[in-house]
């Protein structure tokens, strides 16, 4: 991930080695324990599954505000460095296989963004976290259309709201979200006028 995203959204994070595993193991506990039961999940149910007490917990994220912003930013900072690691593979590749990821994380962070959104509907984290995904998004769009591959008529902007939409598509069919994908992408590619 490039310096400028990492240091948009960086939250403040411990120093010592062993504060950050313990912080590390609260946010990896609280992102399988929100996954499994919800952004209102006890928080001595994410201390425990971490191996850590409920004052270690509170020591790192003295409010739920807090745990819930720590997990999103670790999300957002895994889909930025996806774009970055994507950046050696062919454009339409690279911007294909980061769609790809990001429907998956567009699904499993709606109520975790949900969440944050009624506690602190303008809160800088969230800022930093669309501007860093909307800077991934746009250099992947921007290398495709650069390449031809990609319509010169559309933006991320277009393409995020687009995919974080079939990403919400309700089926019990797991193979329609990815066929709908794929019919999006391929609506990107571009075509020479020839009329």
């Amino acid at each position: 991930m490039s310096e400028t995203t990492q240091s948009r959204i960086q939250l403040q994070r411990p120093k010592r080695a062993d504060a950050r595993r313990n912080y590390d193991k609260l946010v990896a506990a609280a992102r399988a324990t929100f996954a499994e039961a919800g952004t209102s999940a006890p928080l001595e149910d994410v201390a425990q599954r971490a191996g850590v007490g409920i004052g270690t917990l509170y020591r790192h994220f003295p409010t739920r505000q807090a745990l819930l912003e720590a997990v999103y930013v670790d999300e957002v900072e895994a889909m930025a460095r996806a774009a970055d690691d994507l950046s050696e593979l062919p454009p339409w590749e690279a911007l294909s296989q980061w769609l790809h990821q990001y429907v998956g994380f567009a699904a499993t962070k709606r109520a975790l963004n949900e969440a944050l959104l009624e506690a602190a509907p303008d809160s800088n984290v969230l800022l930093a976290c669309r501007t860093a995904l909307a800077g991934a998004g746009d250099s992947l769009v921007e290398r495709a259309q650069q390449a031809g591959v990609v319509r010169a008529d559309t933006s991320f902007a277009d393409i995020g709201r687009m995919v974080a939409g079939i990403a919400m598509v309700p089926t019990a069919d797991p193979g329609q979200q990815e066929r709908l994908l794929e019919l999006a992408l391929d609506g990107l590619r571009y075509r020479p006028d020839v009329s």
